[in-house]
């Protein structure tokens, strides 16, 4: 008999893989379709995918990688160290790699590198600066089969082909995507025979298709919807995404850390998290998230302290009060505008006047960020999953990048440089926990929350756990 699964999401597309994206709905996707060089395990450490292991070099700067033997493309052709350097040459370039409109986030990490194939299995690339961290880019750099993508083009992302456990088989867009086991996968048959995801915006429908054997798999709830759903088994994930609210240190009283600590300072996050999101929330107590390498427990800061908050903006001479104005998107997050609302209600106690400016078309608005043509702050997100990218994309004054809106601290910046030459885990990890203490003294943002959502099963999925980054991932789905 066919065994065959359904996973209910809100929403669903295809993707060209060498995209950027946080979104777990497309993640789940392109996991199934393709492999990597190395994975995330359950914990959100590296482990092995297309490569069996690798070593980097004590400069940081050449990564050596043994592919697994055997490992074939969905139409049975073979993955090999030519289709692994085709695949990240490809998406090194410039046009790849968007995310929000903006092109070449992998282009900045690997333009210049030099990728050598000295035999069918292995691959050494050396990269023309040091990066230790080189594993947070790779993990996303999916392998293809050279010959189908530059047979189809730009088509390509509606015809997938990888080597990973899924093959597609069709597509309907908005309703439903279907996908069958590839026998010849690598890491074992897939215990599944099919797996299809289906769309549904409705987290209460998603839970019915549940009860009516409509579906195995629902995410993305919030927690009201589980009440009465006793037939299901839910399992909490906390996102890695952080909201926050970058402050713009350019010019005016957002230059001083002083202020920049006292408005962290004035928010009480946990209500906030109950009044907006109605409790599905994590208070962000640092830059990145407790799934971040280098993440801090011991050091998380910004408890609320309004008598503390008040105190810093005497002492940096604004006992008078401050006027600021704060730029925020109307969607994206959806809950952006009563979050502009009760954010500067919450300053108002500490003597800081907030005018709120609103721009609905949210491509617009994240260009504006991009352009650093905004007022005094924005609401905004941080999406990487990479500690590293983190920082060198939006808290480095010398990077300049997309989102960063003129912070310096140039302990941070020479602790980075330490970091991107320390090839021991342990040891970059710590300079890592150093940055998220200084960053806590002098914060760049308002840190708000991570999501919490919820991924409920069928006793079909029973001893199934849900990944630590909460992204459905079909190869670990058993019964």
């Amino acid at each position: 008999m066919s065994k065959t699964i359904t996973i209910a999401q809100a929403r669903l597309s295809m993707e060209e893989p060498h995209d950027c994206t946080d979104s777990k709905d497309v993640l789940t996707v392109l996991d199934a379709l393709f492999d990597g060089l190395v994975r995330y395990d359950a914990q959100m450490k590296y482990e092995p995918a297309i490569a069996e292991s690798w070593d980097i070099s004590k400069d940081a700067r050449t990564w050596t990688f043994r592919l697994r033997k055997g490992v074939v493309f969905h139409n049975g052709t073979p993955c090999d160290s030519e289709a692994v350097r085709f695949s990240l040459e490809r998406m090194s370039r410039p046009d790849m790699g968007v995310t929000l409109g903006a092109p070449g986030v992998y282009n900045q990490y690997l333009q210049g590198m030099h990728i050598e194939t000295p035999d069918a299995h292995t691959v050494r690339i050396t990269l023309s600066e040091p990066m230790a961290d080189l594993l947070d880019v790779l993990v996303t750099g999916y392998i293809l089969p050279p010959k189908e993508v530059e047979r189809l083009g730009s088509e390509f992302k509606y015809h997938p082909l990888g080597t990973g456990p899924y093959r597609f088989e069709s597509y309907e867009q908005g309703v439903a995507l279907s996908m069958s086991k590839h026998d010849q996968y690598f890491d074992g048959e897939p215990v599944f025979d099919q797996v299809t995801w289906r769309v549904e915006s409705d987290p209460g429908e998603r839970v019915r298709m549940l009860h009516d054997g409509e579906a195995q798999i629902a995410t993305s709830l919030p927690p009201d919807v589980t009440d009465g759903a006793a037939d299901a088994r839910f399992q909490q994930s906390r996102g890695t995404t952080a909201f926050i609210i970058i402050f713009s240190a350019q010019k005016g009283p957002l230059r001083d850390p002083r202020i920049r600590q006292a408005l962290n300072l004035a928010i009480d996050r946990d209500a906030v998290i109950t009044q907006i999101l109605g409790g599905a929330g994590c208070p962000l107590t640092g830059f990145v998230s407790p799934h971040h390498f280098g993440y801090d427990e011991a050091e998380a800061g910004q408890s609320y302290d309004i008598d503390k908050a008040r105190s810093l903006i005497s002492d940096a001479g604004f006992s008078d009060g401050i006027r600021l104005t704060l730029d925020s998107p109307t969607s994206l997050p959806n809950e952006a505008v009563p979050l502009s609302k009760i954010v500067t209600e919450m300053w108002r106690e500490i003597g800081v006047d907030v005018e709120i400016v609103y721009t609905e078309d949210r491509e617009a608005y994240a260009h504006n960020v991009r352009l650093k043509k905004i007022h005094d702050m924005c609401i905004f997100d941080s999406s990487p999953l990479s500690t590293f990218r983190v920082l060198k994309e939006k808290i480095d004054a010398r990077f300049e990048g997309s989102w960063w809106q003129h912070y310096h601290n140039s302990r941070v910046e020479s602790l980075l440089d330490q970091a991107t030459l320390t090839v021991s885990d342990e040891a970059r990890e710590a300079i890592y926990q150093q940055c998220f203490r200084i960053l806590n003294e002098d914060p760049p943002w308002l840190y708000l929350y991570n999501y919490e959502t919820i991924t409920a099963t069928t006793d079909a999925l029973k001893h199934w756990k849900l990944p630590a980054h909460g992204v459905v991932d079909v190869r670990g789905l058993g019964d």
